[in-house]
């Protein structure tokens, strides 16, 4: 079974599942210094991967990674993340274009798909792991409501903070 991602809107974006044809923006991104967060720079072919297997993640789990777009331009990406089995998925996101830093979008397409998760799937909770450099993505963090973990997830590295998000006590 397929499941296909509602479509979610902003004041300024559409969240929209994705697609192959987000190839080109997300591999540039993913190649580039601005995937350092996330285990980057990759090369074309995990790039590739990665890709694939943000778009596989909807039929698999029936739910997902969100596309951020601005018009007709994909931005970034935003949305949860089956890590395991062990711990709530992991609210993620990223901006693909440095052009787009500053004017407050992830924030907005966090916390619209925050609402989604809370209010229209009635999840209980989300975490976060975000690398302790990071610091717009630990602004963001505090901005959703999240709080850092007294549990940190065994394996990650020291550098990588491990937050929670409950539906409580969300922005």
């Amino acid at each position: 079974m397929i499941t296909a991602a509602p479509t979610l809107t902003t004041a300024r974006l559409i969240l929209r599942q994705p697609v192959p044809g987000d190839m080109d923006a997300y591999v540039a991104y993913a190649m580039s210094d601005r995937a350092r967060f996330v285990g980057g720079p990759f090369d074309e072919a995990q790039a590739v991967a990665r890709l694939g297997a943000m778009i596989a993640h909807w039929p698999l789990h029936g739910y997902g990674r969100y596309v951020m777009m601005q018009g007709e331009r994909a931005i970034g990406h935003v949305g949860p993340l089956a890590r395991d089995d062990d711990h709530p998925p992991e609210m993620t996101w990223t901006l693909w274009d440095g052009a787009a830093e500053g004017q407050g979008l992830a924030t907005e397409a966090a916390q619209a798909v925050t609402r989604h998760v809370f209010d229209d799937l009635r999840w209980p909770a989300m975490i976060l792991r975000i690398e302790s450099g990071n610091t717009a993505s630990l602004r963001l963090a505090e901005k959703l409501g999240a709080t850092l973990s007294d549990d940190p997830i065994p394996g990650w590295s020291a550098d990588v903070l491990t937050y929670d998000l409950r539906a409580q006590v969300r922005a």
